[in-house]
């Protein structure tokens, strides 16, 4: 091989290792399964071995590890995202108390 074909292959997987972390970590991992792995269709009340279950998009999120969190009324909710906790803190009483979709859709993309 000569250096230019050589060149175009380090390219090719640079690039490629780029888009794999995007969708395994960045915005694409919606359409993965969700941030982490999780899924977003999992039928859990707010608390679970596993953290607790964003109001917004029904995702459950360690609060450890939550990206976001407003207190509303005294609790503390936790959110896998800044977008998702905007929605919330626009509009909180149509997420508290409410249920969350069966296939816990974002109702769009959130991560502008």
């Amino acid at each position: 091989m000569d250096t230019e074909s050589l060149k175009s292959l380090g390219w090719l997987i640079v690039w490629g290792g780029f888009f794999y972390f995007m969708m395994r970590h960045g915005c694409g991992a919606h359409m993965m399964g969700g941030h982490g792995g999780h899924d977003h269709s999992q039928g859990r009340d707010a608390l679970t071995g596993d953290g607790v279950k964003d109001p917004v998009c029904g995702m459950i999120v360690n609060p450890k590890k939550a990206s976001a969190a407003a207190v509303h009324r005294g609790s503390t909710h936790y959110f896998c995202s800044t977008d998702c906790r905007d929605k919330f803190e626009a509009s909180p009483e149509k997420y508290v108390g409410a249920t969350v979709p069966a296939n816990g859709a974002h109702g769009g993309n959130h991560h502008a």
